[in-house]
């Protein structure tokens, strides 16, 4: 089993910033990935980013690239998503998730990951 938690989420000016956190606890394997989704009611879960755990390699959605960077820090088994230039579109609850395997490629498919934590939301006002 694999908790996540995560933190950060507020209401922000559009133009503004703010850095989610996702911190891990539980049996992770020893390869895995964490990812961030967001989702607005009445939509579908759409993928923000990803980061393989075993080398550091990132994959970011359409909307988000070169806005929002994901990182992690391996001492705390935390994940970060740092939201820069936010829109208003950027508005939704955000997850992050675990998937304990890391093969290739399909890190956008929410089907793929085993645990996700409860939420964050994320406001952006115009």
């Amino acid at each position: 089993q694999v908790q996540l938690v995560e933190s950060g989420g507020g209401l922000v000016q559009a133009g503004g910033s703010l850095r989610l956190s996702c911190a891990a606890s539980g049996r992770t394997s020893s390869s895995y990935v964490m990812g961030w989704f967001r989702q607005v009611p009445g939509k579908e879960r759409e993928f923000v980013a990803a980061i393989r755990w075993s080398d550091g390699s990132t994959y970011y959605g359409d909307s988000v690239k070169g806005r929002f960077t994901i990182s992690r820090d391996n001492a705390k088994n935390t994940v970060y998503l740092q939201m820069n230039s936010l829109k208003p579109e950027d508005t939704a609850v955000y997850f992050c998730a675990v998937d304990q395997d890391d093969y290739c490629c399909t890190y956008y498919r929410d089907a793929r990951y085993d645990y996700w934590g409860q939420g964050t939301q994320v406001t952006v006002s115009s």
